[in-house]
């Protein structure tokens, strides 16, 4: 009785320990076809919490994001810094070209009276030989004077040429005559016509006589 209850027990177990191991076998089956090798579409590099992001590949993204904004920045700083320096140009330029034009406002004008002040001066060599009465001179020279300040303060300027070395970008030399002595061997001897600057700038060069 014994022995057939053994038996018993081992053929009811038998089926038992047949099912658990097919059991054991699917499972395992199961747990390779979940591996991440083995799952379609599965990323390493895709975080569970943030689908479709390949983090691995982010430093190199922003890196190359740097790069390009430094590139830009780079270049707008050199277009802002050409424009200054172009602007500072203009500036100068138009500073310039205005105080020439200042200077020189009036210039065909102030050329056009230096027949008058060469008038004026002729006019006062005979005034001041002649027999006059004082107040007449001082009157006549007063008139004079006035129109010599008012064109000096309008830059006009005469050029001092007489016993000065004779130089052929401020004299026309007309004449050529034997000099009275050494020293004044090619210097001016007379000046026919005086020389004026207006601003520093030569507006008319001088006749002169000049020593030989």
């Amino acid at each position: 009785m014994s022995s057939e209850l053994s038996l018993a027990v081992l053929l009811t177990a038998l089926p038992l320990h047949s099912i658990f191991e097919k059991l054991t076998e699917k499972n395992m089956k199961n747990k390779q076809k979940e591996t991440p090798e083995n799952m379609e579409g599965f990323d390493i590099n895709t975080d569970e919490n943030q689908s479709g992001t390949t983090h691995l590949n982010e430093p190199l993204t922003e890196e190359s994001e740097i790069e390009k904004l430094k590139s830009e920045l780079a270049e707008a700083n050199d277009k802002y810094l050409r424009k200054v320096a172009e602007f500072d140009n203009f500036r100068k330029r138009s500073i310039k070209e205005k105080m020439e034009l200042i200077q020189t406002a009036g210039k065909d004008v102030i050329i056009e009276l230096l027949d008058v002040l060469d008038d004026c001066d002729r006019a006062q060599k005979q005034i001041e030989s002649l027999s006059e009465s004082k107040e007449m001179k001082e009157g006549v020279l007063l008139v004079f004077n006035k129109l010599r300040n008012m064109l000096h303060s309008r830059g006009l300027k005469p050029m001092e040429s007489l016993h000065e070395d004779f130089d052929p970008d401020l004299h026309e030399a007309i004449s050529e005559i034997p000099s009275p002595s050494e020293e004044l061997k090619g210097k001016v001897l007379d000046e026919v016509v005086k020389g004026y600057y207006l601003n520093d700038k030569i507006i008319r060069h001088a006749k002169v006589i000049v020593g030989k």
